[in-house]
């Protein structure tokens, strides 16, 4: 019985949130995955993108909940957030058009993009504080919990309760569908395969008659939509606050290179990876400890390997030990 609550305590408090913030990485990795492989830049304006989809977001669903428009259970969110994937698609298009097209046109180098982008990410992130300022916005609501923790004991006669959150089981289920779409759709549509093909060998490419301003274009739409996904979703399930989505570059980051740069499904599995690193190492095994040994040996202290304040440097290291290892990633991608 000790073990079973030791290991709700660890699914409560790391696998579910880890399945969550994993699945929001991996939606966030994708988006920059896919700018990198077929643009061939690392898009550090992508974590504000994320942040503009997701403020789209919470302007919408106040102005739905001020008309006492909602859904019930769901979060209102889910009603706003299709329109707010279309604004993010239509910014992350303006600012190809008005910024990236004039350095593709010249074939500047990888670096150029990637110190224009950081332009863009200040301008992106100035445009969103002027609009909704830097405070935190809660825009939550709906039922609380799928999961409530007092149920679950109930139901199995344990001490620890297992809780799941409504946004954490949203989060997952659309990342899955979402995913299972874009791979549809990069491997079985015409436009996915020209989108592949030109990401594999541009020259040869153009060549076989694929239009390469139809390909970027169909790209950042993906990026934008994506972005505007990943934003909410982690909104949702945290809270909406502008600086945060500067942080979580890094994360991001982190796990489209681990997973192997360009790779799409290494993007996805590095999100996992990333998301279970942080809450493992930063997890306090005290509780799980006092189940587990003899209760003379139950320990004092929280038994936590590090504190959830450098939960960031657990992806600054894994990052750079990548880097240094195996720069493709755990999957064959593109070294950088």
């Amino acid at each position: 019985m000790d073990s079973l609550n030791a290991l709700v305590v660890i699914a409560n408090f790391v696998v579910v949130p880890g399945l969550a913030y994993g699945s929001q990485l991996a939606l966030g990795a994708l988006g920059v995955t896919m700018v990198y492989s077929v643009l061939r830049f690392s898009n550090f304006a992508h974590g504000e993108l994320m942040s503009f989809g997701a403020m789209v977001t919470v302007l919408l669903t106040w102005w739905l909940q001020a008309q006492n428009i909602g859904l019930s259970v769901l979060p209102t969110a889910l009603i706003a957030l299709p329109i707010a994937m279309v604004v993010t698609v239509l910014l992350a298009l303006a600012t190809d058009k008005l910024v990236f097209s004039y350095y593709r046109q010249k074939r500047s180098e990888s670096v150029t993009y990637l110190i224009v982008s950081v332009g863009v990410m200040f301008t992106i992130g100035g445009l969103i504080r002027f609009i909704i300022g830097p405070a935190d916005r809660v825009f939550t609501d709906g039922q609380r919990f799928l999961l409530k923790a007092r149920a679950f004991k109930k139901m199995t006669g344990l001490n620890e309760g297992l809780a799941i959150k409504t946004t954490q089981g949203v989060t997952i289920i659309v990342a899955v569908i979402v995913v299972a779409l874009i791979f549809w759709f990069l491997n079985k549509t015409k436009t996915g395969k020209s989108m592949r093909a030109y990401s594999d060998n541009e020259d040869l490419a153009l060549l076989s008659g694929i239009n390469p301003e139809r390909v970027v274009m169909i790209t950042w739409i993906i990026t934008g939509a994506l972005a505007a996904l990943a934003g909410t979703l982690y909104g949702l399930d945290k809270s909406y606050k502008p600086f945060t989505y500067l942080s979580l570059l890094l994360p991001i980051f982190a796990s489209a290179i681990v997973g192997g740069v360009g790779n799409p499904v290494g993007a996805i599995i590095g999100g996992y990876v990333i998301a279970f690193s942080e809450l493992f190492i930063t997890f306090a095994y005290k509780k799980v400890a006092t189940y587990m040994l003899p209760a003379a040996w139950a320990p004092e202290g929280l038994v936590q390997l590090l504190s959830t304040d450098y939960k960031i440097a657990v992806s600054f290291v894994i990052l750079l030990v990548v880097l240094l290892i195996r720069p493709t990633g755990l999957f064959a991608g593109k070294t950088i």
